[in-house]
């Protein structure tokens, strides 16, 4: 008699049903596309609400850097950045903004808030895609309401726009590598290569993608043709960055700026990307909760549990990657991270997404502490405005401006009435719309106040004004650095100079800020006097 074969027990690799509540029974009537539009509709508005509230704030030393530059003709941009730092595609969007919107303010911010917006339906289309209708309204609903966008939403800055673009490479990433649909390979592959020419610090990004790659193939069944698109997305990125490429090693070799010998500067991960200790630890309490389950041996290996890991990865090797660079160059800063940030909103959208009710009070938990963006936006940064508007009745055409702290200059420029010259320590600035960092701290420990004062002096006509805008020096720590050291032992020497030189005398009352408020913890701050030669 044959011997009975025992029966196998098989183990399904698929993953739990994801829970999805229903929502009111009018709503569920609505078709898929008006559904997303309702809920995608009440996100930008209350976004837009949140985030527009510095939309018409004042600018700070880095933002009148950037409109100085994107002032400039198109043709011109490329070769300004080669000094001045930075890379072209955001200058290149904002000179075509300020074509159409002009200069002011709220227009200067309006392309960055436009940017913050357009991440909440891609953040949408993610979610919704890759796991369903609940992980897109979370991971749309914790970008509309993240705190890192409405911080960089009110700064004429790239970091809005890198966040999109690596929103979009995220979905490239998990829809072509992930779940195999290789007719979204060009999307990463060209958001990669855009994301590079946004910011040179997007190599951490691409880094973390290239890694996240690795290990979506290692866990991979089918590995046809893997290792072939992922040779072509990541080498054809590389190669389309290649142009600017000298103009990197170029920056690295001759640019200085203010944070420069700063190695270890800035971000405390993931508090600085997400809002507040309180607002990361609910939603990875959920997403733990939701994740933990495709993370065990088989559900790893399915669509989703690689999804996991993949943005896991990326994290991980993206921050471990700027984290080393920083001990080298000043790439340890959030601003830099807003690629990684939104890793970490899929990666807690999904999670909650599983994770049932639990993830849906972290979510809406999570919308309370960020809701409010006076908790995250800075109350001051810059006094520059009110200095332009309480000392411009004592200036005339012809007057010149000196701005002990060089990288001031662009600020100055913005706020200042037109038909006045400029000069730094370095001496007269042609250019003062933008500031040229190629040996900026050589050049600084090279110029001699008394040298460059006596030239400066000798070339003002008598009855002529001189407004000498100096840093306020408050804060040790903002003070530490040794370009921040050389600014202020030279604004001091010129102080003293200037004070004690018997060709100038003071203009009674032309002096600002007139009320000072709190400092922000850099060297934003300036006062100001005028002089007159006699």
């Amino acid at each position: 008699m044959a011997a009975v074969e025992p029966r196998r027990r098989t183990v399904s690799l698929k993953p739990p049903r994801m829970p999805d509540y229903g929502a009111p029974r009018p709503f569920e009537r609505l078709p898929r596309w008006a559904q997303a539009g309702v809920v995608l509709a009440a996100l930008l508005a209350i976004s837009a609400f949140i985030r527009s509230r510095l939309l018409g704030g004042v600018l700070w030393y880095t933002e009148a850097n950037a409109v100085g530059i994107a002032s400039h003709p198109l043709r011109q941009i490329p070769g300004l950045l080669r000094h001045g730092g930075g890379a072209p595609l955001y200058y290149l969007l904002l000179h075509l903004w300020i074509e159409a919107f002009g200069v002011g303010e709220s227009a200067v911010h309006g392309l960055s808030l436009l940017f913050g917006l357009l991440a909440v339906p891609a953040a949408m289309w993610v979610g919704w895609t890759l796991w369903g209708r609940r992980a897109g309204v979370m991971a749309a609903t914790l970008v509309a309401f993240s705190s890192f966008l409405t911080v960089y939403a009110g700064e004429a800055r790239p970091y809005e726009l890198l966040t999109l673009l690596g929103l979009l490479a995220l979905g490239g990433l998990l829809h072509g590598f992930v779940y195999r649909r290789r007719a979204w390979l060009w999307l990463l592959g060209a958001t990669l290569a855009l994301m590079l020419y946004t910011d040179d610090w997007a190599v951490f990004f691409f880094a973390g993608a290239a890694f996240a790659t690795a290990a979506i193939w290692a866990l991979s069944e089918e590995r046809r043709g893997f290792a072939r698109d992922a040779a072509l997305v990541f080498g054809l990125a590389a190669l389309a960055y290649l142009p600017w490429l000298p103009t990197v090693v170029y920056q690295a070799f001759h640019a200085t700026d203010p944070f420069h010998y700063a190695p270890q500067l800035g971000a405390t991960v993931p508090r600085n990307l997400l809002g507040s200790d309180r607002t990361w630890v609910t939603l990875g309490l959920a997403a733990v909760a939701g994740l933990l389950p495709l993370l065990l041996a088989p559900r790893v290996r399915t669509p989703e549990g690689r999804a996991v890991v993949a943005l896991a990865v990326l994290i991980l090797a993206a921050l471990s990657i700027a984290r080393l660079a920083s001990f080298l160059a000043p790439a340890w800063a959030s601003r830099y991270m807003g690629p990684v940030a939104a890793a970490f909103l899929l990666l807690a959208a999904l999670g909650c997404a599983r994770s049932g009710v639990l993830g849906l009070i972290a979510v809406l938990l999570a919308c309370a502490f960020t809701a409010h963006s006076g908790a995250v936006l800075p109350a001051q940064k810059s006094d520059m405005s009110e200095i332009a508007a309480e000392l411009s009745p004592y200036l005339r055409a012809g007057d010149e401006v000196l701005v002990l702290a060089p990288e001031q200059t662009p600020l100055a420029f913005y706020y200042l009435p037109g038909g006045l010259h400029y000069a730094t320590p370095f001496g007269p600035d042609p250019h003062p719309s933008w500031t040229d960092w190629d040996g900026a701290y050589a050049r600084l420990r090279g110029a001699q106040p008394s040298r460059v004062a006596a030239r400066l002096l000798a070339g003002l006509r008598p009855g002529q004004r001189l407004l000498v805008i100096r840093p306020l020096t408050a804060g040790e720590k903002a003070w530490s650095l040794p370009w921040a050291q050389l600014v202020r032992r030279r604004a001091a020497q010129w102080g003293a100079l200037l004070a004690s030189d018997p060709q100038l005398s003071q203009v009674p009352g032309a002096w600002a800020p007139q009320t000072y408020q709190t400092l922000n913890p850099c060297c934003i701050d300036s006062s100001a006097l005028v002089y007159e030669k006699r």
